[in-house]
């Protein structure tokens, strides 16, 4: 597996990730492709699309800080769901850093929300119950209460904090929205 960090919406693939990632996730927890071209220029912001040969696997794009990495959204390509591409991926994703990694989910229900929470947890990830919500991706949507899933292991209630507090004003900037 390879994986390629794209730096602009004109580079080779961006739309076909682009549109996978229009489809993986709902209007109310993505960017509008303006803000994503100008989140891309940030030096700590990493759009990879992940390969194998010539068939795009998925993507995933997270932010590098200095003392914890934050994976904003990962897919696979709908047709490789199920077996075990996104473990795999992950797995080499979390193999590359020495920084705690954390990400944010949607609160356990029965479904498909409970099955992700499953997922993560079989890869190492905790769920972190702390108070979480998630500034709103877009004009017009409103901000989610999340959970947030940490790895290698839970983050306390003052890493949330300090999450928020340093991290939220970059990566949910208002002013691009």
């Amino acid at each position: 597996m390879e994986y390629s960090r794209l730096s602009s919406i004109s580079a080779s693939h961006f739309m076909e990730a682009w549109q996978l990632y229009e489809s993986s996730f709902p209007q109310e927890e993505r960017r509008t492709l303006e803000v994503q071209e100008k989140i891309m220029q940030n030096a700590e912001y990493n759009f990879e699309v992940v390969f194998s040969g010539d068939r795009m696997l998925g993507f995933i794009l997270w932010w590098g800080f200095k003392d914890v990495v934050f994976v904003e959204h990962f897919a696979t390509s709908p047709e490789l769901r199920g077996q075990g591409y996104g473990k795999i991926i992950l797995q080499e994703f979390l193999k590359r850093g020495k920084r705690p990694v954390i990400l944010e989910v949607e609160l356990p229900e029965p479904g498909i929300k409970e099955r992700r929470i499953g997922f993560y947890e079989r890869l190492g990830f905790t769920l972190n119950t702390h108070q979480y919500v998630q500034p709103p991706m877009q004009k017009g949507c409103g901000a989610l209460t999340l959970y947030l899933m940490s790895y290698p292991k839970e983050y306390s209630a003052e890493s949330v904090a300090h999450f928020v507090d340093n991290y939220h004003p970059l990566i949910y900037d208002q002013g691009l929205l």
